[in-house]
This record gives C-alpha cells, sequence and structure tokens, in this order.
C-alpha cells in the first residue's frame, strides 16, 4: 500500500506506541493491531514487543513502509526520561540519534542502530518521522532540535526546537540536516500526508500557553506545499484541537497522525492529549479544511486508553494474517 493515502480501504492497521514516563517499562515501543477498515476493536501484540535499546529508552515510534515492498523501517527518539536527569537536561544535552529498527513483514524487528543525524551543536532529536519524495526517488527524514552557539559547547545558552530534515534512500545514510521549519518560536511532532499533489504538514506550536502573541500554543497547525523539501509552506489551519463552534476541544494535543476515514470520504486526525485522555480522533472532509471538529462516532474510532505519541500502519490482508498469530489480548 502507497504511503500517500488513496482512500483505498485497508485490511487493517498497526498502531505503534509508548505508553510514557511514568513507569520504568513506559518507553518501549509497543504495538496495538485492528482488523478492517475501522479503528475501533484493537488487540495487543504479543510477540515482537516492545522494542527498546539496551538500558535506554524509545518514543515516538513512527513506522515507514519501504517502497520498493522490501519491507518496514520503525525510527523512534532515543530519550529515557524515567529515572533520569530530567527534560532541560534532555533538552540541552540528550541524544543527538535516532533509533532505527528494520523487519521484514512486521512480525519480527532487528535493531536498534543509533544513527548520528546532527552535529555537536544540537541538543536533542525528537520525533522522527520519515516520507518518501516521489519526485527525488528518496526519504526526507524529519526531527525536532535545538541548537547552540559553537561558543556554547555546554549548551547553557537558550535555545529552542525546531525542524530540521535530511534524506535517505536506506535508513542508514543520511545526508547532511538542514532546516526545515524554523518559525522564531519552538515547534516539534511534524507529520506529513500527500493527497492530489499537495502535502500537507501537521506541527505542534510548543510556545507556553497563557501569552497574548501565542493564542495557539500546545496545539497544531496545518501547512501545505507542491514541494515535500521546501521551507516556505503555505498556511492552512491553526489552532487544531482546541474548541471551536461549541464542539469540545482538548486541553493541548500533540503526536498528530492523520488517516484517511475508515467510513467514506475525508480525513481523521488523531491528537494526544498528552497528560489527559491520550489519542481522541477528530476529523474533516478536506485536509486544506480550516476546522478539524471531534469524531462522533465511536464506531469509526475508538482508541484504547494509554497510547502516548506514535504511528498507524494501513495493512493489506497477508499482513494482517501474519499479525493474527502475535495477537495477546482484546484491548
Amino acid at each position: 500500500m502507497p504511503q500517500s493515502t488513496d482512500h483505498t480501504p485497508p485490511a487493517g492497521h498497526l498502531f505503534a506506541y509508548f505508553t510514557g514516563e511514568d513507569r520504568a517499562d513506559g518507553e518501549q515501543v509497543r504495538f496495538m493491531f485492528c482488523e478492517g477498515p475501522g479503528l475501533s476493536r484493537w488487540t495487543e501484540l504479543a510477540a515482537g514487543a516492545p522494542l527498546a535499546p539496551a538500558g535506554g529508552g524509545a518514543r515516538d515510534p513512527f513506522l515507514v513502509r519501504a517502497v520498493d515492498g522490501s519491507g518496514f523501517h520503525l525510527l523512534a527518539t532515543d530519550l529515557r526520561i524515567h529515572g533520569g536527569t530530567g527534560w532541560e537536561e534532555a533538552i540541552a544535552r540528550g541524544s543527538r540519534h535516532l533509533l532505527v529498527w528494520d523487519s521484514a513483514d512486521l512480525t519480527s524487528w532487528q535493531g536498534p542502530r543509533r544513527v548520528e543525524v546532527m552535529p555537536e551543536r544540537a541538543g536533542c532529536v525528537w520525533a522522527p518521522e520519515a516520507f518518501y519524495d516521489p519526485g527525488r526517488d528518496e526519504y526526507l527524514v524529519f526531527w525536532a532540535s535545538t541548537v547552540y552557539a559553537e561558543d556554547d559547547p555546554g549548551h547553557h545558552g537558550p535555545s529552542y526546537q525546531r525542524m530540521f530534515c535530511a534524506t535517505t534512500k536506506d535508513f542508514r545514510t543520511f545526508g547532511e540536516p538542514r532546516v526545515w521549519l524554523d518559525p522564531g518560536y519552538p515547534v516539534i511532532d511534524s507529520t506529513v500526508v500527500e493527497d492530489d499533489g499537495w502535502f500537507y504538514r501537521f506541527t505542534k506550536d510548543e510556545r507556553l500557553p497563557g501569552t497574548p502573541d501565542a493564542p495557539d500554543a500546545k496545539f497544531i497547525f496545518v501547512e501545505r506545499s507542491r514541494d515535500l523539501t521546501s521551507q516556505q509552506y503555505e498556511p492552512v489551519a491553526h489552532g487544531v484541537g482546541r474548541a471551536v463552534d461549541g464542539a469540545p476541544g482538548l486541553a493541548r494535543a500533540e503526536g498528530p497522525i492523520v488517516l484517511s476515514a475508515p467510513d467514506g470520504p475525508g480525513w481523521l486526525l488523531l491528537l494526544d492529549e498528552f497528560g489527559g485522555r491520550g489519542y481522541v480522533p477528530f476529523r474533516a472532509d478536506r485536509l486544506d479544511s480550516p476546522v478539524w471538529r471531534p469524531a462522533a462516532d465511536a464506531g469509526v474510532c475508538a482508541l484504547p486508553p494509554g497510547l502516548r505519541h506514535g504511528s498507524v500502519l494501513p495493512l493489506t490482508e497477508a499482513e494482517c494474517a501474519a499479525l493474527r498469530t502475535l495477537i495477546l489480548v482484546e484491548a
């Protein structure tokens, strides 16, 4: 199945996620499986998970289907907060690597390997994702990083998260990193979906809430471009996840996941209300819609509690058949 969403109903879905830093085993990659085009009946997979580097943590997992049909890759943040030195240390002096696993069939994973994608001036590499660029026949991999001045080797000065990117063909060798999105304030958690020749980018506004110049802080904004690699995307929507037109909203949102609506035309946007309900579905008729509203029908999309920032991969029937052998318990 192609990475760009073509509204062909999938045979099922695979959800990669982690559960949080409040437990010693929470920063590991786990999997949920859902059969059928809907997103309402999930089962936990027993084999092949959880995934994490020895002595470390893995957060924000992202599933990538290889366009040549050779298998799959899984990217994750190389980070463990539980039992560590805290968020400030992780932001300023964390890992400059991303984690990569490989799989031929989604039932077993090889890895992880740590791939260094940022220079010593960077403080961290968070929430890596990838999207295939058909015009260039390569993947654009993107993530959030802080960067510090050359005369600040200890990373004690001010910085903020911005989105960087690099290209790869095999998830082993990467090009030089460059800034992909820097609006002058902190942003994280970009994800991309393609439709009708447009690349739509969903990103979290990471500014602190409560200030006059940041009305949409801790929510999602949407942009689009005809060129995936461009630094100039045009605005589409902002404050996505907030209450709108009397419809209830979230307290905050991150980790956006965009999917074709399973019950017909339109789109689902899954938002992680971190510290709250976990993933909550929103929907819109078009990706260029200025408004996303909560998805009212739980039969279309009902997600188990406790899932933190992850990704969803549409599946073929053959892939569903292989994953049925790994089912642990119904969620």
